[in-house]
């Protein structure tokens, strides 16, 4: 398929999954209406709470969670792909962080793909705003590429952002779109959202897709909003802005091989020494 519709939910979550997860339910269908084959939904969708108790209480493990079934079930009925962004869940371990973890849905209400978060958010941004996710979630540690009839898709989560390598290894596998859902901060999506994205894509030569948390969800987490539709080439063909919402956009997928084909940089690695420790001479 080289044409392909998508629609990239845009919503405030709290701290109750099934008040968010009715949300999903009428934008994932809001989006399925307009004719979106690819409906993507941002990072922590069940959830965005400061209490670890509280989420403690409220969240459940994978084959228990009543949003993740939700929206298996609305891919099937919908015969959608399906990205849920992300959800927190319960681990089956014995660490008892909190999973991170991204599903791809096919049409018939399967897990084609999941991916746990590599990079953890541990920043302090200044003026009482901090935080360390590595307390809280555990860090995935396997790169995803989904190869599906709609395209390959390589899955990364949020502050995955910041790491081009993890980027540039999901294209030379064979990425053509690389999602990016994300929850991000209000003052580093302010100074960093849109650069980071369209440096992704060009870098790749694939379509970023990054469906985001925006809003008030608390006294102490706001986020930026701005769900991106990124080009190839860099185009931003579609921007969520900072209301709820659904974006939509057209891809054609032959855009990949041609970027890659006017500047073939995934071809031109080449090995080097990293720096050497400076040494003053005496």
């Amino acid at each position: 398929m080289s044409q392909l519709r998508v629609g990239l939910v845009q919503f405030t979550a709290g701290d109750d999954p099934a008040a968010n997860t009715a949300k999903l339910e009428k934008l994932v269908n809001e989006a399925a209406e307009g004719g979106a084959q690819f409906v993507l939904t941002p990072e922590v969708s069940n959830i965005i709470s400061n209490s670890r108790s509280h989420q403690q209480r409220v969240l459940s493990g994978q084959g228990d969670d009543p949003t993740l079934h939700t929206m298996q079930a609305l891919a099937r009925d919908r015969e959608i792909w399906l990205l849920i962004g992300s959800l927190a869940l319960k681990p089956d371990g014995a660490d008892d962080r909190f999973l991170n973890r991204s599903f791809l849905i096919s049409p018939e209400g399967g897990i084609a793909a999941h991916y746990d978060k590599i990079h953890m958010f541990d920043v302090a941004l200044g003026g009482g705003e901090s935080y360390r996710e590595s307390a809280q979630f555990q860090p995935g540690n396997r790169a995803v590429l989904a190869k599906t009839d709609i395209g390959n898709i390589g899955l990364t989560i949020c502050y995955d952002l910041r790491f081009p390598r993890l980027h540039r290894a999901l294209a030379k596998a064979g990425a053509e779109i690389i999602t990016a859902p994300a929850a991000f901060t209000v003052p580093t999506g302010k100074a960093h959202w849109h650069t980071l994205l369209k440096a992704r894509a060009i870098e790749t030569g694939c379509f970023i897709l990054a469906p985001a948390q925006t809003g008030q969800h608390s006294e102490k987490r706001h986020t930026y909003g701005h769900s991106l539709v990124v080009s190839p080439w860099g185009e931003v063909l579609g921007d969520g802005g900072q209301g709820e919402g659904v974006t939509f956009a057209e891809l054609d997928l032959k855009l990949v091989a041609k970027a890659r084909g006017k500047i073939p940089a995934l071809t031109h690695d080449r090995e080097f020494r990293p720096p050497d420790e400076h040494k003053t001479k005496q």
